[in-house]
């Protein structure tokens, strides 16, 4: 019951009007599964951001969550660093998408970046996002950085500085 698994990783990019439309595809070109836009709620004058407007592209991945990250973190040199790390997860950003591998320079998008974000669960999670029969879960199930750290080592081989 205290293994940890991969929940979910999921791929982002944040921009407006034509940056964003460049970040939709190559979130499609890089997954190849419906790619979600955000809307954002707050405004915000010194970005020129108001509610409503369209603000990111998100895609999270359930299924070849490994193969994924695996990719992700060769763009990386599997290397984190260890304030990348939270409690139930962690992000890093890369920088530009040529340096993942098996992915080619896509002259229309030009050279972006974006984010990839991770979510661990252990057993048990489901009890407190069910909406019948709803628990309380115990802080135990949180899992710290330490032991995050630990499964990528293990299972990934990554290096944190």
């Amino acid at each position: 019951m205290r293994e940890i698994k991969i929940e979910k990783v999921v791929l982002s990019v944040g921009g407006v009007g034509e940056e964003l439309e460049k970040g939709f595809k190559l979130l499609k070109i890089l997954t190849g599964k419906k790619v979600a836009k955000m809307k954002s709620k707050k405004r915000i004058p010194t970005f020129g951001v108001r509610p409503g407007l369209e603000v990111g592209a998100v895609v999270t991945i359930r299924k070849d969550k490994e193969e994924t990250l695996k990719r992700m973190l060769k763009a990386i040199d599997n290397k984190l660093r260890k304030k990348q790390m939270n409690e139930n997860g962690f992000s890093f950003g890369i920088k530009e998408y040529i340096e993942i591998p098996g992915t080619e320079y896509q002259r229309d998008i030009g050279i972006a970046g974006l984010d990839v974000t991770v979510a661990f669960i252990r057993a048990g999670r489901r009890v407190k996002l069910k909406k019948i029969k709803y628990a309380k879960i115990p802080k135990r199930q949180n899992i710290p950085k330490q032991e995050i750290i630990k499964f990528m080592e293990e299972k990934f081989k990554t290096e944190f500085v």
